[in-house]
């Protein structure tokens, strides 16, 4: 399979971040099968499924896999740098009393 450094690269940090989350997720990418077709191939990312990307000398045009980079991306730094959690109630009652507990 041949895809574009970039996915491949987003694909491999993004696996690693879901695995130290303890999280999973899917994406599709467009790729080259080894026929030599453009395709579209579905990973599984959890912290079990091994995943490796090497390089290649290959000419071929890169497919175009921009949208899932950028989701790819995304989710790296949700994962990496999670936004600090915020009450849904932002009033406070004035006293403990007014909590009606």
């Amino acid at each position: 399979m041949f895809t574009g450094d970039a996915a491949a690269d987003a694909l491999v940090q993004y696996a690693a971040a879901l695995a130290k989350a303890g999280d999973a997720d899917s994406v599709k990418l467009r790729i080259v099968s080894p026929d030599g077709n453009e395709v579209e191939a579905h990973f599984l990312l959890d912290s079990g499924a091994p995943l490796m990307a090497e390089s290649t000398n290959s000419n071929l045009p890169e497919p175009d896999n921009a949208e899932v980079v950028e989701y790819m991306q995304r989710r790296i730094m949700e994962l990496t740098n999670p936004q600090p959690a915020e009450p849904i109630d932002q009033s406070m009652p004035a006293s403990y009393e007014e909590l009606d507990l």
